[in-house]
């Protein structure tokens, strides 16, 4: 019998993932669910909603001063979410 190389069982499991078309889902999960680890504390028991489509991130707050310093860190949330994700999940975040 032959035996092919040997590869790292998370090789595998990220090649499946992507043929099933699973690894976009999975890292939009990934994202949402490190929200509060990135946005901080107050901001995620002021996030009424999070939602993620066609690459952009839509945040609802009940605060209207948080949604205005989140705004000015609109870039630094973007890179840190997308590290968290493991890829290039979101381009943009739009806070209402």
């Amino acid at each position: 019998m032959f035996r092919k190389k040997e590869e790292p069982i998370g090789r595998l499991l990220v090649q499946a993932l992507r043929q099933q078309g699973l690894e976009s889902p999975l890292q939009e999960y990934r994202l949402l669910a490190a929200w509060g680890e990135v946005a901080g504390a107050v901001a995620e028991k002021a996030t009424r909603n999070l939602t993620v489509r066609n690459q952009t991130l839509y945040v609802e707050l009940s605060s209207s001063v948080l949604r205005s310093e989140l705004s000015m860190k609109r870039r630094e949330l973007i890179d840190a979410l997308n590290a968290k994700a493991g890829g290039q999940v979101i381009t943009n975040i739009v806070f209402r």
